[in-house]
């Protein structure tokens, strides 16, 4: 392959900004373009893995370039492979984080051989050189996205190869089976015993089905580590429902009056309690209405609803409960609810009844005007958020892409298991539990297609 060089360090100002190279021409590219400080000798020899203090230099050829012109004093270090990140011979330059300098000093490499990486190049070269499967490949860009420490920590262990393992010990237990059963078909006189189809459906549901189920369950549990607890704020119009909002992202978000149905869409935002993400969202107003544009915002917020974690359900606590409220709560039952009763400083202590049909909720006495009580009930959402978390937050699912494959995977292992129930010859079996490997086999990047990789590392930045 070529080689291949881009900067690895954010665009900017800063302390230091690293150009990486890699590929056959990297060592030579630099010895071409690096000298030493105090002689401004080139290099003779190098260690691998050890830095050297120097200077880049452009070694113009022409009228208008003084030859060997020096660009910036840099720190170089060459990186032998295989014991590198891609398994190619890497070369980094560390410069100083100017914009300018590091363009100036990837030109310069560019003009001795090298072409610009491509997005995520580096990582899908590791890739292809077998240094990572294709679940690390993705754990690289989920550790760079991650917005919280759980978050991180689930990145990390993809990162350390946790799924390939498990993957790898379903698919080698699915070609034992598999193992097993061509060869009761195709040499019967040598195997002795005939297929016992009962064994062959315990073995396929104990190593496949179920391990495989439980992945699912826990992918979709735990979309709180990487998507975050998404929170909906609902109630009827002017229950205080934004300044709710902007007491709890401690920001002016959405805007606030004594106008019923002033909030008519949906307002999210994001906030961070006890390292779990929150995705908080406002919504309009709940009540039956006829005017075009606040029904479009109120068809919206049950839309959201649906797809919510929590609820937070918020009454005015200065007014009675009314048939709004109950058809409100009525629609969102089937949720897990906070019950917050605003306006507590309206009423004297102790004077609100609570329903008896609303009892078994979480509830809580706050005022968003006058910010009371407000941490006590982020805490409430705190714990949700990490009961959920922490029971789910091993899961080995870290995306989409997976749980698709897992699926297919999973619904190739039942119709095989539904085929031995039937009676249907182990030859026809067979084709499903091949069709379930191949599509684990997709997980981990052994049978995926060139396009799908395309799009998985076109999501990397252009020097990872």
């Amino acid at each position: 392959m070529d080689t291949i060089a881009a900067i690895a360090t954010p665009i900017g100002s800063g302390g230091i900004g690293i150009i990486r190279i890699s590929g056959s021409a990297a060592i030579s590219i630099a010895y071409s373009i690096f000298r030493r400080t105090s002689s401004f000798a080139k290099l003779v020899n190098h260690e691998s893995h050890r830095f050297y203090y120097g200077c880049i230099i452009e070694p113009g050829q022409d009228s208008i370039h003084e030859k060997n012109r020096i660009i910036d004093e840099v720190l170089i270090v060459f990186m032998e492979a295989p014991k590198t990140y891609t398994r190619e011979d890497i070369v980094e330059i560390h410069a100083h984080s100017g914009t300018a300098v590091l363009k100036s000093i990837l030109n310069i490499v560019i003009q001795q051989g090298a072409r610009l990486a491509n997005p995520g190049e580096f990582t899908y070269r590791a890739f292809l050189n077998g240094r990572i499967d294709l679940t690390q490949a993705e754990g690289v860009i989920d550790i760079i996205n991650a917005k919280t420490d759980r978050a991180h920590q689930a990145a990390a262990a993809q990162l350390m190869g946790g799924m390939k393992l498990k993957i790898e010990s379903i698919i080698n237990s699915l070609l034992s089976i598999l193992t097993q059963t061509e060869a009761g078909i195709d040499f019967p006189e040598d195997i002795g015993d005939e297929i016992d189809p009962d064994k062959v459906l315990e073995l396929l549901t104990k190593s496949g089905i179920e391990p495989l189920k439980k992945m699912v369950h826990e992918y979709e549990q735990a979309h709180i580590i990487r998507d975050g607890l998404k929170v909906v704020i609902a109630g009827r119009p002017n229950a205080g429902k934004s300044s709710l909002m902007n007491r709890l992202l401690q920001k002016e978000r959405s805007i606030v009056t004594s106008i019923p149905g002033t909030t008519r869409d949906l307002i999210e935002d994001s906030l961070v309690i006890k390292g779990v993400p929150i995705v908080l969202t406002d919504t309009a107003g709940l009540h039956n209405t006829d005017e075009p544009v606040e029904k479009i915002g109120i068809e919206r917020a049950y839309r959201h609803i649906k797809e919510a974690d929590l609820i937070l359900f918020i009454i005015d606590a200065s007014l009675e409960i009314n048939e709004t409220d109950i058809n409100i709560y009525k629609t969102i039952s089937h949720k897990p609810i906070i019950l917050v009763m605003n306006k507590s400083d309206l009423i004297p202590d102790n004077s609100y009844h609570i329903p008896d049909y609303w009892q078994d909720l979480l509830w809580i006495k706050i005022s968003a005007l006058h910010n009371l009580e407000i941490d006590s009930l982020k805490e409430m959402i705190a714990q949700t958020a990490i009961k959920e978390a922490i029971e789910y937050e091993s899961s080995l699912i870290p995306n989409i892409r997976h749980k698709q494959s897992i699926e297919k995977s999973l619904k190739s292992l039942i119709a095989a298991q539904q085929g031995i129930e039937m009676g249907m010859p182990f030859e026809l079996i067979n084709i499903d539990i091949q069709d379930s490997i191949n599509h684990l086999g997709d997980v981990i990047g052994k049978t995926i297609r060139e396009d799908i990789l395309d799009h998985i590392f076109s999501n990397f930045c252009i020097g990872k």
